[in-house]
């Protein structure tokens, strides 16, 4: 993701000074994505590097694929928040090329590693849009990785950083 990344930082064409637009659309986005990575890493622990069976837990309940929507949902944020409102659609595109194309080949591994189990998964949740209805198990113990799971997506705060720096030096 860092092309898009460097151009927003860059690039000062078009930019929006609406600061409550920016400040308001652009954090929320970014807050939601956020979310959704945190309330993910909850659940697959990938990052805490813990031995995990099948994540079909929490947000994996309504969608296979959350922490690439909370990533998508921190880029358009980023976009907006770089006061770069023309862009969020280019960035959508972009993440929509990208992770579909990674998405691709995690299935294939995950289809290998898991089976039969994962190919059933598969058919009941779908790939990018959230299943509306209930799911069967959404709900697992997992308050003791919250503080962990916290410090592990920290580091998506410093995406603010390149922005942050954009408008002192633009002030």
């Amino acid at each position: 993701m860092a092309p898009p990344m460097i151009f927003i930082t860059l690039c000062t064409w078009g930019e929006v000074e609406n600061d409550l637009l920016v400040f308001g659309l652009g954090g929320v986005a970014f807050a939601a994505g956020l979310f959704i990575r945190l309330w993910s890493q909850t659940h697959l622990r990938y990052r805490l590097h813990i031995k995990t069976t099948l994540t079909r837990t929490g947000p994996y309940a309504y969608v296979r694929n959350p922490i690439y929507i909370g990533n998508t949902f921190i880029l358009v944020g980023a976009c907006l928040l770089a006061e770069m409102f023309w862009f969020a659609p280019i960035q959508l595109l972009y993440c929509a090329i990208i992770y579909s194309l990674v998405v691709r080949y995690e299935e294939a591994h995950l289809a290998e590693k898991y089976g039969v189990a994962y190919l059933d998964y598969v058919k009941r949740v779908p790939r990018w849009l959230p299943k509306l209805l209930r799911p069967e198990s959404t709900r697992a113990n997992v308050t003791q990785y919250l503080g962990v799971s916290t410090l592990a997506e920290a580091h998506n705060l410093l995406f603010l950083l390149p922005f942050i720096i954009k408008e002192f030096v633009a002030a």
